[in-house]
């Protein structure tokens, strides 16, 4: 049941007087629920609850918090239909998306559990006690990773449950230890509230601390501001815009203490098409494409917005029919008019610019909220003189650079800003004949696809989620998969500490029989 209110750990609260409303793009109207925007008292609050929560939680077993992951899996399971409505009313997007994507935040949920019942994630390190070492004993030194504190978690617009009120950021912040307050996104606030209380549900089923989970409902930017300046706040977690990202990572170095702020940004994810690979294979290169940049009506972070070639008459013939092909596809529903306003504007901005050719613009009626595809071309000395073409345009568009050479492909590469993705598309052996290009795209992108598409985000170890400033905040990091685990947890070390007072992952006995590094050898044996 949606009521509009705030939870405030396990409490339901409305106490301001600012309300909104979510809005179906599908039917271009607001939908029914009245949202009440979360005021500073009840921010306060939420803060004070995680505080107190984080004292407890922090101590908690792994098994006892992978047991509240999984109650919260099971209580999303639960909501069913509900939700599935919710989130396709607020989204516009398909019931089969939603679908997906549910069963997505399911798994997240559950690979941390499991996650948290292997145990070996903490990286416990030991160097025993040399007390006859010479000049100097050596003392006994454990290490691992201990949880930061509560993080806030900024729901993001397009992934209204992947990346959103218990989605990778919560997950991963909550198996790490750390309470989490939810801003959530104000355009799926109906879907958020459904999930949140799927969460409150889970605390009160397993007996986790009141205040490890809140969630806060906003429609500017206030609420934000406040939670990020906030002493009592340790982290950040945000999906978006790079100037939204951007603004959060500025006003959190401001601080005076200041936090880091896990934002994943925009990205434009290159996509490198090499001679070789176009000679016989541009029609099925052309279909993919279509699909790929059209995919959820080019609002995933990873769309393929830049294809770059080599200038000649096999580039020309894969563009005639990639605009061939995605002028075939049906227009869809983008997730809010204020995002399809700004994709048209943005859309507008970069076909203007000089030198850039359209060469596919789904020039037809369609309904409100609904988004035009299109394609267009320049030369690669153009797009080297204009730093307004390297920028994304979030939707279903994307721009095909004609370089001179190879060389020059090597030099526009090199000029573009970090990118979550990068994808080289090569015949047989040939990307053998080019490490030069291979090196380039490493250096700007967090993950490299080969002859494949970039859209789609596997959930699992081996995954980065990220890539070099703006893509990420942190190139470091991932904010997918189990490993997005390690940004909200600090090294910490035990020097000479009595077995006894230890945490049982760094113990002699090694009780959870966890993985170990113990004189800088891997094992689960015990400390004799």
């Amino acid at each position: 049941m949606i009521t509009g209110k705030n939870y405030i750990g396990k409490n339901l609260s409305a106490v301001g007087r600012k309300t909104y409303r979510t809005f179906n793009p599908q039917l271009n109207i607001e939908n029914d629920f009245v949202f009440t925007e979360a005021t500073n008292e009840e921010i306060e609050s939420a803060v004070a609850l995680a505080s107190e929560a984080f004292k407890v939680y922090r101590t908690i077993s792994g098994a006892e918090k992978a047991n509240f992951l999984n109650a919260i899996a099971d209580e999303i399971v639960a909501l069913d239909n509900e939700l599935l409505t919710v989130y396709c009313s607020e989204s516009g997007l398909p019931r089969g998306r939603a679908e997906g994507e549910m069963g997505r935040t399911i798994g997240q949920l559950r690979a941390f559990a499991q996650l948290l019942l292997e145990g070996s994630w903490v990286e416990a390190t030991i160097d025993t006690a040399q007390p006859n070492r010479m000049p100097a004993p050596k003392p006994d030194l454990r290490k691992m990773l201990i949880p930061i504190g509560p993080v806030v978690v900024f729901g993001a617009s397009n992934f209204p449950l992947a990346y959103s009120t218990a989605g990778g950021d919560t997950a991963s912040a909550l198996a790490a230890g750390c309470p989490v307050i939810v801003k959530s996104h104000p355009m799926h606030s109906g879907t958020g509230e459904l999930v949140a209380s799927a969460v409150i549900k889970a605390v009160q089923k397993t007996g986790m601390p009141n205040g490890v989970f809140s969630n806060l409902n906003s429609t500017g930017i206030e609420v934000g501001q406040h939670l990020v300046k906030h002493p009592g706040v340790k982290a950040v977690g945000f999906t978006g815009s790079i100037a939204g990202g951007k603004a959060l990572f500025d006003l959190a170095a401001k601080r005076l203490e200041p936090i880091p702020v896990f934002a994943e940004m925009g990205s434009i994810n290159p996509v490198v098409i090499l001679p070789g690979a176009l000679q016989n294979s541009y029609a099925d290169l052309a279909k993919t494409y279509a699909v790929s940049i059209t995919l959820g009506t080019g609002q995933f972070c990873t769309n393929p917005g830049l294809l770059l070639g080599i200038k000649g008459e096999d580039l020309t013939t894969f563009v005639r029919h990639l605009s061939n092909e995605i002028l075939k596809i049906d227009a869809s529903c983008m997730l809010h008019p204020n995002i399809a306003r700004v994709y048209e504007a943005n859309k507008q901005k970069a076909i203007v610019q000089q030198g850039v050719t359209v060469v596919a613009d789904a020039d037809v009626d369609v309904k409100p909220n609904f988004a035009r595809q299109a394609v267009a071309t320049v030369e690669g000395t153009v797009f080297l003189e204009n730093p307004t073409l390297h920028q994304e345009v979030f939707g279903p568009y994307s721009l095909v650079v004609q370089c001179e050479n190879i060389k020059q492909l090597e030099q526009i590469i090199s000029a573009l800003e970090g990118q979550l993705t990068g994808t080289l598309i090569a015949a047989d052996e040939e990307a053998n004949k080019y490490p030069e290009i291979i090196l380039a795209l490493q250096n700007r992108v967090g993950r490299l696809i080969f002859n494949g598409v970039p859209t789609g985000v596997e959930v699992c170890p081996s995954m980065t989620h990220g890539g070099p400033y703006p893509a990420s905040t942190d190139s470091r990091f991932t904010a997918v998969g189990t490993n997005s685990i390690k940004r909200w947890v600090r090294p910490f070390s035990y020097q000479d500490w009595p077995d006894a007072l230890l945490p049982d992952a760094l113990k002699n006995e090694n009780p959870l029989g966890i993985s170990r590094m113990v004189n800088n050898k891997p094992t689960i044996s015990k400390i004799v």
